[in-house]
C-alpha cells in the first residue's frame, strides 16, 4: 500500500513537471508570436508613411502566409493583447490565436473566424460577456467589434462557419472551460464592427 501510495506521488509529479513544461512552451511561442506580429504591423505603418500607392494598404489585397503572425487581438476586458497565427493547425494554436484561412481579413466585410485553446489564449474566457470588445490590429489598419451574441455548439457544428453577408468578426475556443482532456463544445462569440466615435467608450 506504502508503495502504491509512493507510485502515486511520483505520477502527480511527473504531470505536473509535464504539463509545467508544456505551459512555458506555450507561453514562449506566444511572446514570440507577439513580437513577429507588432514588428509586422510596425513595418507595414512605416512604409504607408512613402508614397508607394494606396494599394498595400487595401484590406482586399492582404494575405498572409501559413504559421505566421500577421495580427494583434487586444481583449480589454480581460486585459491581453494575443497574437493572430494564420492557420488553425495545432502549430498555429501552439503560438496564438488562429486565424481560419478560409475566411476573410477585418476590412472585407464578411465573415472572420479565430480559434483558440480555453487553456492558453483563451484563459479566463468565462468572463466575457455580450457588450464585451475585441481590437484587432492589422498591418493595414485597426478595427473595433462589440459582442452582440454568444452560443455553445457541438465540437462537430461546422454551421458557425459560413458567409453572413456582413463583417463579423467570430471567436471560438472550448467549451466546459474547465474541463479536463478533449472538450465536447465550442464556445462562439458573434462580435460586429463598431462605428469609429464609439471606439473610445
Amino acid at each position: 500500500m506504502k508503495l502504491f501510495s509512493q507510485l502515486l506521488i511520483v505520477a502527480g509529479l511527473i504531470l505536473i513537471a509535464v504539463f509545467g513544461y508544456q505551459y512555458m512552451e506555450h507561453e514562449k511561442a506566444q511572446k514570440q508570436s507577439l513580437e513577429q506580429a507588432e514588428k509586422t504591423i510596425e513595418q507595414y505603418a512605416k512604409k504607408a508613411e512613402q508614397p508607394i500607392g494606396d494599394s498595400l494598404f487595401d484590406p482586399y489585397d492582404f494575405e498572409a502566409e501559413d504559421g505566421t503572425a500577421f495580427a494583434t487581438l487586444e481583449i480589454p476586458k480581460l486585459g491581453k493583447t494575443l497574437p493572430i497565427v494564420e492557420g488553425t493547425d495545432a502549430e498555429a494554436l501552439k503560438q496564438g490565436v488562429g486565424h481560419l484561412s478560409n475566411s476573410v481579413y477585418p476590412g472585407q466585410n464578411e465573415q472572420i473566424v479565430l480559434s483558440g485553446h480555453r487553456d492558453t489564449v483563451f484563459r479566463q474566457f468565462d468572463q466575457i460577456e455580450i457588450g464585451d470588445r475585441y481590437t484587432v490590429k492589422t498591418p493595414y489598419g485597426t478595427y473595433t467589434y462589440e459582442i452582440r451574441e454568444t452560443e455553445i455548439v457541438p465540437e462537430n457544428d461546422t454551421s458557425v462557419i459560413r458567409k453572413m453577408g456582413e463583417e463579423a468578426l467570430v471567436v471560438t475556443t472550448c467549451y466546459p472551460f474547465d474541463f479536463v482532456g478533449s472538450a465536447p463544445d465550442r464556445f462562439v462569440t458573434y462580435a460586429y464592427p463598431i462605428k469609429e466615435e464609439d471606439t473610445s467608450q
